[in-house]
Protein backbone atom coordinates (compact mmCIF):
# COMPACT_ATOMS: atom_id res chain seq x y z
CA UNK A 1 0.00 0.00 0.00
CA UNK A 2 2.83 2.42 0.89
CA UNK A 3 4.72 1.74 -2.34
CA UNK A 4 1.52 1.98 -4.41
CA UNK A 5 0.66 5.37 -2.94
CA UNK A 6 4.17 6.69 -3.41
CA UNK A 7 4.28 5.22 -6.92
CA UNK A 8 1.16 7.16 -7.92
CA UNK A 9 2.65 10.35 -6.45
CA UNK A 10 5.90 9.61 -8.29
CA UNK A 11 4.38 8.98 -11.72
CA UNK A 12 2.19 12.08 -11.36
CA UNK A 13 5.21 14.28 -10.58
CA UNK A 14 7.28 12.69 -13.36
CA UNK A 15 4.44 13.14 -15.84
CA UNK A 16 4.24 16.82 -14.98
CA UNK A 17 7.98 17.34 -15.48
CA UNK A 18 7.67 15.53 -18.80
CA UNK A 19 4.82 17.82 -19.82
CA UNK A 20 6.96 20.87 -19.01
CA UNK A 21 9.72 19.49 -21.25
CA UNK A 22 7.15 18.99 -24.03
CA UNK A 23 5.89 22.54 -23.55
CA UNK A 24 9.39 23.92 -24.01
CA UNK A 25 9.41 22.15 -27.41
CA UNK A 26 5.99 23.61 -28.31
CA UNK A 27 4.31 20.22 -28.66
CA UNK A 28 0.57 19.72 -29.09
CA UNK A 29 -1.60 17.97 -26.51
CA UNK A 30 -0.87 14.53 -27.92
CA UNK A 31 2.87 15.25 -27.68
CA UNK A 32 2.38 16.43 -24.10
CA UNK A 33 0.62 13.19 -23.13
CA UNK A 34 3.22 11.11 -24.96
CA UNK A 35 6.19 12.74 -23.24
CA UNK A 36 4.43 12.79 -19.87
CA UNK A 37 3.65 9.07 -20.07
CA UNK A 38 7.10 8.14 -21.39
CA UNK A 39 8.70 10.03 -18.51
CA UNK A 40 6.49 8.51 -15.84
CA UNK A 41 6.09 4.89 -16.92
CA UNK A 42 8.74 4.50 -19.61
CA UNK A 43 11.31 3.08 -17.22
CA UNK A 44 8.98 0.34 -16.07
CA UNK A 45 8.03 -0.44 -19.66
CA UNK A 46 11.67 -0.81 -20.75
CA UNK A 47 12.34 -2.99 -17.69
CA UNK A 48 9.40 -5.30 -18.40
CA UNK A 49 10.43 -5.70 -22.04
CA UNK A 50 14.06 -6.46 -21.14
CA UNK A 51 13.12 -8.96 -18.44
CA UNK A 52 10.25 -10.52 -20.36
CA UNK A 53 7.87 -9.50 -17.58
CA UNK A 54 4.38 -9.46 -19.07
CA UNK A 55 1.87 -7.98 -19.15
CA UNK A 56 3.54 -4.56 -19.06
CA UNK A 57 2.83 -2.58 -15.90
CA UNK A 58 0.54 -0.04 -17.56
CA UNK A 59 -1.23 -2.77 -19.55
CA UNK A 60 -2.05 -4.67 -16.37
CA UNK A 61 -2.98 -1.38 -14.65
CA UNK A 62 -4.31 1.01 -17.33
CA UNK A 63 -5.24 3.50 -14.65
CA UNK A 64 -1.56 4.41 -14.40
CA UNK A 65 -1.53 5.40 -18.08
CA UNK A 66 -4.67 7.45 -17.53
CA UNK A 67 -3.08 9.21 -14.55
CA UNK A 68 0.02 10.19 -16.52
CA UNK A 69 -1.98 11.48 -19.50
CA UNK A 70 -4.29 13.52 -17.26
CA UNK A 71 -1.35 14.85 -15.25
CA UNK A 72 0.30 15.95 -18.49
CA UNK A 73 -2.82 17.78 -19.69
CA UNK A 74 -3.36 19.32 -16.24
CA UNK A 75 0.18 20.68 -16.37
CA UNK A 76 -0.66 22.69 -19.48
CA UNK A 77 -3.11 24.67 -17.33
CA UNK A 78 -0.81 25.20 -14.34
CA UNK A 79 2.59 25.31 -16.06
CA UNK A 80 3.57 28.67 -14.55
CA UNK A 81 2.83 27.37 -11.05
CA UNK A 82 4.77 24.17 -11.69
CA UNK A 83 7.84 26.11 -12.87
CA UNK A 84 7.57 28.55 -9.98
CA UNK A 85 7.56 25.76 -7.39
CA UNK A 86 10.11 23.62 -9.20
CA UNK A 87 11.83 22.63 -5.94
CA UNK A 88 8.72 20.72 -4.85
CA UNK A 89 8.99 18.61 -7.97
CA UNK A 90 12.68 17.98 -7.34
CA UNK A 91 11.66 16.49 -4.00
CA UNK A 92 8.85 14.44 -5.53
CA UNK A 93 11.16 13.32 -8.34
CA UNK A 94 13.67 12.11 -5.75
CA UNK A 95 10.97 10.14 -3.96
CA UNK A 96 9.82 8.73 -7.29
CA UNK A 97 13.36 7.69 -8.21
CA UNK A 98 13.75 5.60 -5.06
CA UNK A 99 10.25 4.13 -5.32
CA UNK A 100 10.79 3.16 -8.96
CA UNK A 101 14.14 1.61 -8.06
CA UNK A 102 12.63 -0.48 -5.25
CA UNK A 103 9.80 -1.67 -7.49
CA UNK A 104 12.24 -2.56 -10.27
CA UNK A 105 14.41 -4.53 -7.88
CA UNK A 106 11.38 -6.26 -6.35
CA UNK A 107 10.05 -7.40 -9.71
CA UNK A 108 13.42 -8.87 -10.71
CA UNK A 109 13.68 -10.61 -7.33
CA UNK A 110 10.21 -12.09 -7.74
CA UNK A 111 11.39 -13.51 -11.07
CA UNK A 112 14.29 -15.23 -9.28
CA UNK A 113 16.97 -13.26 -11.11
CA UNK A 114 20.57 -12.77 -9.81
CA UNK A 115 21.55 -9.84 -7.61
CA UNK A 116 23.29 -7.92 -10.41
CA UNK A 117 20.22 -8.14 -12.64
CA UNK A 118 18.02 -6.97 -9.77
CA UNK A 119 20.18 -3.86 -9.37
CA UNK A 120 20.18 -3.25 -13.14
CA UNK A 121 16.40 -3.60 -13.08
CA UNK A 122 16.27 -0.95 -10.34
CA UNK A 123 18.39 1.44 -12.41
CA UNK A 124 16.42 0.88 -15.61
CA UNK A 125 13.12 1.46 -13.82
CA UNK A 126 14.36 4.59 -12.10
CA UNK A 127 16.28 6.21 -14.93
CA UNK A 128 14.94 5.26 -18.34
CA UNK A 129 11.82 7.41 -18.11
CA UNK A 130 14.00 10.50 -17.91
CA UNK A 131 16.18 9.21 -20.73
CA UNK A 132 13.15 8.71 -22.97
CA UNK A 133 11.88 12.20 -22.13
CA UNK A 134 15.19 13.78 -23.10
CA UNK A 135 15.50 11.71 -26.28
CA UNK A 136 11.99 12.62 -27.43
CA UNK A 137 12.52 16.32 -26.68
CA UNK A 138 16.01 16.21 -28.26
CA UNK A 139 18.15 17.36 -25.36
CA UNK A 140 21.21 15.79 -23.68
CA UNK A 141 20.13 13.16 -21.12
CA UNK A 142 20.16 15.02 -17.82
CA UNK A 143 20.45 11.84 -15.75
CA UNK A 144 23.91 11.19 -17.23
CA UNK A 145 25.66 14.49 -16.64
CA UNK A 146 24.14 16.19 -13.61
CA UNK A 147 24.05 15.38 -9.88
CA UNK A 148 24.06 11.75 -8.73
CA UNK A 149 20.97 10.11 -10.18
CA UNK A 150 21.50 6.74 -11.84
CA UNK A 151 24.04 5.84 -9.16
CA UNK A 152 21.44 6.62 -6.47
CA UNK A 153 19.05 4.22 -8.19
CA UNK A 154 21.77 1.56 -8.18
CA UNK A 155 22.47 2.21 -4.50
CA UNK A 156 18.78 2.00 -3.62
CA UNK A 157 18.37 -1.23 -5.57
CA UNK A 158 21.46 -2.73 -3.96
CA UNK A 159 20.39 -1.72 -0.47
CA UNK A 160 16.88 -3.09 -0.89
CA UNK A 161 18.15 -6.36 -2.34
CA UNK A 162 20.70 -6.80 0.46
CA UNK A 163 18.17 -6.19 3.23
CA UNK A 164 15.66 -8.57 1.67
CA UNK A 165 18.39 -11.17 1.12
CA UNK A 166 19.17 -11.09 4.84
CA UNK A 167 15.49 -11.51 5.66
CA UNK A 168 14.68 -8.05 6.98
CA UNK A 169 10.93 -7.42 7.07
CA UNK A 170 9.83 -5.93 3.75
CA UNK A 171 8.37 -2.82 5.38
CA UNK A 172 11.67 -2.08 7.16
CA UNK A 173 13.68 -2.69 3.98
CA UNK A 174 11.36 -0.43 2.00
CA UNK A 175 11.30 2.44 4.50
CA UNK A 176 15.05 2.29 5.15
CA UNK A 177 15.82 2.33 1.43
CA UNK A 178 13.40 5.19 0.86
CA UNK A 179 14.85 7.33 3.64
CA UNK A 180 18.53 6.73 2.93
CA UNK A 181 18.13 6.93 -0.85
CA UNK A 182 16.14 10.15 -0.57
CA UNK A 183 18.69 11.75 1.75
CA UNK A 184 21.56 10.89 -0.58
CA UNK A 185 19.72 12.19 -3.64
CA UNK A 186 18.76 15.48 -1.96
CA UNK A 187 22.30 15.91 -0.62
CA UNK A 188 23.59 15.42 -4.17
CA UNK A 189 21.21 18.12 -5.42
CA UNK A 190 22.09 20.57 -2.66
CA UNK A 191 25.84 19.97 -2.66
CA UNK A 192 26.32 19.23 -6.34
CA UNK A 193 27.67 15.70 -5.83
CA UNK A 194 28.43 14.00 -9.11
CA UNK A 195 30.61 11.26 -10.51
CA UNK A 196 33.93 12.17 -12.20
CA UNK A 197 33.29 13.57 -15.66
CA UNK A 198 35.05 12.38 -18.80
CA UNK A 199 35.59 15.55 -20.81
CA UNK A 200 37.21 15.38 -24.22
CA UNK A 201 38.13 18.84 -25.47
CA UNK A 202 37.44 19.75 -29.08
CA UNK A 203 41.15 20.23 -29.79
CA UNK A 204 41.81 16.73 -28.51
CA UNK A 205 39.05 15.36 -30.71
CA UNK A 206 40.56 17.06 -33.76
CA UNK A 207 44.01 15.71 -32.91
CA UNK A 208 42.61 12.19 -32.55
CA UNK A 209 40.76 12.48 -35.87
CA UNK A 210 43.93 13.74 -37.58
CA UNK A 211 45.95 10.88 -36.15
CA UNK A 212 43.36 8.36 -37.35
CA UNK A 213 43.49 9.84 -40.88
CA UNK A 214 47.29 9.64 -40.92
CA UNK A 215 47.16 6.03 -39.72
CA UNK A 216 44.67 5.05 -42.42
CA UNK A 217 46.78 6.68 -45.16
CA UNK A 218 49.90 4.65 -44.28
Amino acid sequence: MLLTTLYIIGITAEAMTGAIAAGKRHMDWFGVMLVASATAIGGGTVRDILLGHYPLGWVANPQYLAITCLAGLFTTMVAKWVMRYHKIFVILDSVGLIVFSIIGCRIAMDMGLPAMICVVSAVVTGVFGGLLRDLITRRPPMVLHKELYASVAALAGGMYYTMMHFNYPELIATVATLVIGFIIRMAAVQLGWRLPVFKLEEESQQAIAKAEVQTESK
